[in-house]
């Protein structure tokens, strides 16, 4: 197999060779005789989550066939398809999905296995629209799984461990309108003192700064129209003010083009921050995150604030967000609401490494689960802890997967050790 790496060239697979079926039958086929294989989506992630030491699956040669069932208000959608594909098309059909990632280029399957999120108070990630599943076995065997099903809560974050996925199902709602809009001038003495008052302004929002500072670079806020009616919308309660521009931080590889502020539009254009024929920037990045408990929140800030001076020389900007808990047994808001901290850090592997492993081990007494996939150093001993449910999850896992033909050596280290 050629060299494939991560989009952002962070992360070199090391499988032997990769397929590309065209059809569900030949994806059985193929895992059938694979001693060891793995899916790999997007290439999205910035670890071996989806890697193998054998062989890999690549399932975007699939067709998508995105069926909608409006009686049961749900989506069924093939796995390698991206959500930008999938929200173009539920849109002009007349629906959407509860929310969205902050990018439209990762992949369905890819999305809900590690548990990405998108923002919002009152919304769970990605992963709790998962009404049901399809998915190929270690036999090769094509299995039907449905929400409520003995086990579907620890296999839909599956990271990869039970099977191939093929198809998801989805729940989907009426298609809404959105507006986003930029502020600056929040303090972070008003982010510590006061965080649910920033979250609780929108439907869905993001801090996007460098950690030191008195103030945060941009607030942004997105919001749910009523019955299509643009409002007014303000964080002066809050000591900000409207943005000049609404970009945090410009990226070193030239001009980032995000979706429309302060205009309504069609919520799988303000959810995302960048529009799908816009490729994800700064190419030469590493991304690390960790979900916070959110009584736990303000003490993450101030920590990670006391070392700021040697954090933010070394990365593009951080991103705050917000979603509500979940019964999904690796979700990392997993029975509880939680605070997302992500890491956009420079390509630079030492400097990155050796902060992200101090930063794991200050942010994991708090609470802190690493996002699946990005940087995680953390061996499966001590994130179980973080995890009620992790043991019943390996034990679910070897049911299916007995031989380890989808282990692989991220699993091994993070969730099987």
């Amino acid at each position: 197999m050629r060299s494939e790496q991560n989009w952002s060239g962070n992360y070199t697979f090391e499988a032997h060779r990769i397929h590309r079926p065209v059809s569900v039958d030949e994806v059985r086929r193929i895992v059938s005789v694979s001693a060891k294989i793995h899916a790999i989506g997007a290439r999205h992630s910035f670890n071996g989550v989806a890697d193998s030491s054998g062989d890999l699956i690549d399932l975007s040669g699939v067709d998508p066939q995105i069926t909608v069932d409006p009686d049961r208000r749900t989506v069924t959608v093939g796995a390698a398809a991206t959500y930008g594909l999938l929200a173009a098309e539920l849109h002009r059909l007349g629906w959407a999905l509860h929310n969205m990632a902050s990018l439209p280029h990762i992949s369905v399957a890819g999305a809900v296995a590690t548990g990405t999120h998108g923002s919002g108070d009152r919304h769970g990630a990605l992963p709790t629209a998962v009404a049901g599943l399809e998915m190929v076995t270690a036999s090769g065997d094509l299995i039907q799984l449905g929400r409520g099903q003995d086990g579907f809560d620890g296999i839909v974050v599956g990271l990869g461990a039970f099977g191939v996925i093929t198809r998801v199902t989805l729940d989907i709602e009426p298609t809404y309108d959105m507006r986003q809009d930029a502020f600056e001038g929040l303090s972070w003495a008003t982010v510590l003192a006061d965080l649910d008052a920033i979250t609780s302004s929108a439907s869905s929002f993001s801090l996007m700064t460098p950690l030191s500072g008195e103030t945060v670079s941009r607030l942004w806020i997105k919001t749910r129209l009523t019955d299509g009616q643009p409002r007014e919308v303000s964080a002066a309660h809050l000591g900000a003010r409207p943005a000049s521009t609404p970009i945090a931080l410009r990226p070193d590889d030239g001009p980032v083009t995000l979706t429309p502020f302060g205009i309504p539009g069609p919520w799988f254009e303000r959810l995302i921050h960048l529009p799908g024929d816009q490729r994800p920037g700064p190419s030469e990045q590493i991304q690390s995150e960790y979900l916070i408990p959110r009584p736990k929140a303000a003490a993450a800030f101030a920590k990670l604030r006391a070392m700021s001076h040697r954090i933010d020389p070394h990365q593009f900007a951080s991103e705050i967000r917000t979603m509500a808990g979940d019964r999904l047994w690796l979700s990392p808001a997993y029975g509880e609401d939680t605070v997302a901290i992500h890491f956009t850090w420079k390509r630079e592997p030492d400097a990155v490494a050796a902060l992200t492993a101090e930063i794991e081990e200050m942010l994991l007494p708090l609470g802190g689960r690493p996002h699946w996939g990005k940087v995680i150093h953390t061996p499966a001993a001590r994130l179980a802890p973080l995890y009620p449910r992790m043991q019943a999850f390996r034990d679910l896992a070897r049911s299916y997967d007995p031989n380890g033909k989808f282990r692989n050596a991220f699993l091994e280290r993070h969730v099987f050790e």
